[in-house]
């Protein structure tokens, strides 16, 4: 299973939201390169990279960040927020992103991602399946459409798609322990999906409970910035 740290960028600085609200916000470190390059000191592969302020305005906005990381880094970095077309999705990948994730675009546009997935490649589009009582949250996570997470995950497998972001937007950022129940039984349901488990993961309890359940990857925030997961720990999984 892959270890994979989130960069969460408000103003180009490195923060972290509670369940997506902007006004819940607690900045870590001004720098958010000197955290990537803390992370590929540790060992670490990949990175999450995510724009906020582009999923507020609905356009990439910290790209010379993304840009920078890159450059200064060897990361294998997915970069969402605010990629709304084409145009942004090439921005994106000439700023030295590897792998984009379609948020809220996969579920209002699905023809256009589809149309995405088909000119780039399951292996650089990835698709966040971002969830609240077992379906999906767009719009930053203010609104809940009527798709189940299950369906959603199954319509973009025939589609051609290959790796979901299951993030659990009531648990992002809260520090009580990832869906396990819901991995579980997406795992059982739909097999062939390669599912990255994010929200909520705390301790390496967690991170080990997810492998056993067969999760594909695991994305670590907060629990890295607070302390209650040491890169030292996770030293065995990278």
């Amino acid at each position: 299973m892959e270890i994979i740290p989130a960069i969460d960028l408000i103003n180009g600085q490195c923060v972290r939201l509670t369940e997506g609200d902007f006004s819940q916000q607690t900045t870590y470190d001004a720098d958010p390169l000197a955290v990537a390059q803390r992370f590929e000191a540790a060992g670490v592969k990949r990175l999450h990279l995510v724009d906020l302020d582009g999923a507020r305005a609905r356009r990439p906005v910290n790209l010379p960040v993304l840009e920078r990381l890159a450059r200064h880094t060897s990361l294998v970095i997915d970069y969402g927020g605010g990629l709304q077309s084409e145009d942004a999705l090439r921005q994106a990948f000439d700023a030295g992103a590897r792998q984009i994730t379609a948020g809220s675009i996969a579920v209002r546009e699905p023809a256009t991602v589809q149309g995405w997935l088909q000119q780039f490649g399951a292996d650089r589009i990835l698709l966040g399946a971002d969830f609240r009582d077992n379906h999906i949250a767009i719009n930053a996570w203010a609104e809940q459409s009527e798709r189940t997470l299950a369906e959603f995950i199954q319509g973009y497998l025939a589609a051609g798609a290959s790796t979901f972001i299951c993030t659990d937007v009531s648990k992002d950022g809260k520090l009580q322990g990832p869906s396990l129940a819901t991995y579980q039984q997406l795992r059982t349901e739909l097999p062939a999906a390669r599912l990255i488990a994010s929200g909520g993961v705390t301790t390496l309890a967690d991170v080990e409970a997810l492998a056993e359940i067969g999760m594909h990857g695991a994305i670590i925030g907060k629990a890295i910035y607070e302390g209650t997961i040491t890169l030292a720990e996770l030293k065995g999984w990278l």
